[in-house]
């Protein structure tokens, strides 16, 4: 069975974070129900601090049934790194098209806890709203800690294109952003507690030619992490 029930953490106070208990062998039906009703707790409108210190990027990689993740504190005016860290476990969900968040959530969200950040924009190497039951990675995360979350994809999974734009029906749910001196392109959409407006600027503000930069460092971490693994693997 599903439990999902509402809680507090003792490091934040202030901040009520939804727990969601998964059991170990949920199916993909079962996956799906719950993004169904977990979806229409997102918000979609801003909480912004009055001072904006702190961006957080997760991204995660996979090697003979090994997750990595990883997650970045940058500091959101000079864009230089702060805190970086990761964390290693076993996966346990296959890979299913927009599925996402059950193959890495668990993992993300020890990655970015471990940093032990306070009042940040949390963005995810992962689909937000854009998804095809508007609950993709980044909204999933958003939710369990309860921060301003963007999804940052770079590819499209859902919706339809027209001037730069990601819409379902006639709602838009993503924006496209090009990045720097490359024909590369990201889908910016709604994680959590913010404005797809919003989602963007902090997304153009932190774009580099290889992603947003605190994606882009946790990128780089979880891809040496994954070479080093089969490194090893190979000499062994």
């Amino acid at each position: 069975m599903l439990n999902v029930s509402l809680g507090l953490r003792s490091r934040a106070p202030s901040a009520v974070e939804l727990r969601i208990r998964i059991p170990s062998r949920i199916s993909s039906q079962e996956a799906t129900a719950l993004q169904k009703k977990l979806s229409p707790l997102v918000e979609v409108t801003s909480e912004l601090p009055s001072e904006l210190r702190y961006l957080v990027g997760c991204d995660a990689s996979y090697f003979r049934g090994t997750t990595f993740a990883d997650a970045s504190l940058v500091d959101h005016e000079k864009l230089e790194p702060l805190r970086i860290k990761w964390v290693k476990e076993r996966t346990r969900f296959p890979y299913i098209p927009g599925l996402l968040a059950f193959r890495e959530a668990q993992s993300v969200l020890r990655a970015i806890r471990s940093l032990r950040a306070q009042s940040y924009v949390c963005l995810v190497d992962a689909h937000g709203l854009a998804h095809p039951r508007r609950f993709g990675l980044a909204c999933f995360v958003g939710l369990v800690l309860n921060r301003l979350t963007i999804g940052v994809a770079k590819s499209l999974l859902y919706g339809w294109v027209r001037d730069g734009k990601i819409f379902d029906e006639e709602r838009q749910i993503a924006e496209i952003l090009h990045l720097p001196g490359s024909r590369k392109v990201i889908y910016v959409s709604v994680g959590h507690k913010i404005s797809l407006n919003d989602a963007v600027k902090i997304v153009r503000h932190c774009l580099t030619q290889r992603g947003p930069v605190p994606i882009s460092l946790a990128h780089e971490k979880v891809t040496k992490q994954n070479w080093l693994l089969k490194k090893s693997s190979q000499v062994s």
